[in-house]
């Protein structure tokens, strides 16, 4: 069900953006990066946070760590990671294929700063076969998503 609601989401907002459907697993960063033949910077990961009362979607490059001194300041607390049975419970997708496109509940969703170092990312698209490519600005600008600098600078 969840690939199906992205895809909805691309039908009705960017019907150019193909989702696209790999025979192999690609629930890891590096497993991703491996099946789309790039470096893991460019898979786009959509981490699923707390913040006090509030969730949200962090969208971050493959190859970063988030700051917790960074997501304090940004988000006025201590953000912790939510559980998979949360996690689908609020986006729909599993954990693996959790994207920011087709969500189960409005989310607010912040992109890291750093995922602009790149022309095009390949976030999940709802699913552990599933993938876009898009670029960052049009992803953010796809689901409303705030820039912000939340991450570890990469080496």
């Amino acid at each position: 069900m969840s690939v199906e609601t992205v895809r909805a989401f691309f039908a009705e907002k960017a019907p150019d953006i193909e989702v696209i459907e790999l025979p192999v697993e690609t629930s890891t960063v590096a497993l991703a990066a491996e099946a789309h033949g790039v470096e893991p910077g460019r898979i786009a990961k959509t981490l699923s946070l707390r913040v006090g009362e509030r969730n949200l979607l962090v969208v971050a490059r493959g190859d970063s760590r988030l700051d917790n001194r960074k997501l304090r300041s940004v988000f006025g607390g201590k953000a912790r990671m939510l559980d998979a049975v949360q996690v689908l419970a609020l986006t729909g997708h599993p954990v693996g294929g959790v994207c920011p496109f087709g969500l189960a509940t409005p989310l607010p969703v912040y992109c890291d700063m750093a995922l602009r170092a790149f022309d095009e990312v390949i976030p999940a698209a709802g699913g552990v076969h599933t993938a876009v490519r898009v670029s960052p600005q049009r992803l953010a600008e796809l689901v409303g998503g705030t820039w912000v600098d939340v991450c570890q600078q990469v080496e």
